[in-house]
């Protein structure tokens, strides 16, 4: 069972899967017909926390969630934000209590963003989450993640950076301008950008279900470190895109996207030797490289 399947993650991840091997059940806010052998559509409301009777599922993918960068962040669109993730986790928790259902795995997003603003700070799994909006909409999304979780014998929360996709996300904004030979990067760009190819991120799901040695919380981002300014720089190079780098001041980005600014501004070093020592091999680690791949092969 797949909440947030019709996303831009959840999508990819649909079309990955062996349908052979699992039936797909995709929770939609609207009754949907599918086209796709082996996925269905069941249709769930996480106002009223309602999920239409299906069978009941060994696995669950929570992908659910409001886009964070979708529109600025007024008092509504904080609340809302948050609520988009906490419901989806409440609902599915009243669901499996309702039907005594007990899956095998629940596997939830959450994102980088839970530790705040760090600078050049080494971060892992264990490090303390930062003080600001973000933070708090991870806490609380990690804390419902954990409540529906109970209910399944084991429970995987990543915290997911950037997810590079040539049909969405941060990457089709980042080159905006790639046509006008203009290239930017975000401030001083020396704020750390941690990043995971779409690819990646979607086997690492599968990966969640299908080896029980997997528990608990993982950092979901390539192992390649780069500022802002040195992943623009590779992406140019690599992808043989002629122009000119310059900076976007934080003063500008601060008045056009007020708080909401944190969301490029913001640094974090993440290691993700947890999923290293788990055996999950990264196909793509060169973020030019992974760049190229999905402007290629339009994922």
């Amino acid at each position: 069972m797949i909440a947030g399947g019709d996303g831009l993650v959840g999508k990819h991840l649909v079309n990955i899967i062996d349908t052979s091997k699992y039936h797909v059940i995709i929770l939609s806010r609207k009754k949907k017909t599918s086209y796709q052998a082996g996925v269905e559509y069941a249709v769930w409301d996480t106002d009223k926390k309602t999920i239409d009777d299906i069978p009941s599922p060994d696995h669950i993918i929570n992908l659910a969630g409001a886009g964070i960068a979708d529109q600025r962040w007024t008092d509504q669109r904080k609340t809302e934000l948050i609520a988009s993730r906490v419901n989806s986790a409440e609902t599915i928790k009243k669901y499996l209590k309702l039907h005594k259902i007990h899956p095998m795995t629940y596997v939830s997003s959450s994102a980088v963003g839970y530790y705040g603003d760090r600078g050049t700070e080494i971060l892992t799994e264990n490090s303390l989450p930062g003080n600001e909006f973000l933070s708090e909409c991870c806490v609380a999304w990690e804390k419902a993640a954990w409540d529906a979780g109970a209910l399944c014998s084991r429970t995987i929360i990543l915290r997911i950076g950037i997810v590079m996709s040539s049909l969405g996300g941060a990457l089709p904004k980042m080159l905006m301008t790639k046509k006008l030979g203009i290239f930017n990067y975000f401030g001083k760009g020396d704020q750390y950008y941690p990043w995971i190819h779409i690819t990646d991120l979607s086997r690492l799901c599968l990966e969640s279900i299908e080896n029980q040695q997997f528990n608990g919380i993982y950092n979901a981002v390539a192992l390649q470190q780069l500022t802002n300014k040195e992943m623009m720089k590779d992406i140019m190079q690599t992808g043989g895109m002629k122009g000119l780098l310059i900076p976007a001041p934080e003063f500008s980005l601060r008045w056009m996207l007020g708080e909401m600014a944190n969301v490029v501004l913001n640094s974090d070093r993440i290691m993700s030797d947890r999923l290293l020592n788990s055996g999950f091999n990264f196909e793509h680690n060169k973020v030019g490289e992974a760049v190229v791949h999905v402007l290629q092969k339009n994922i």
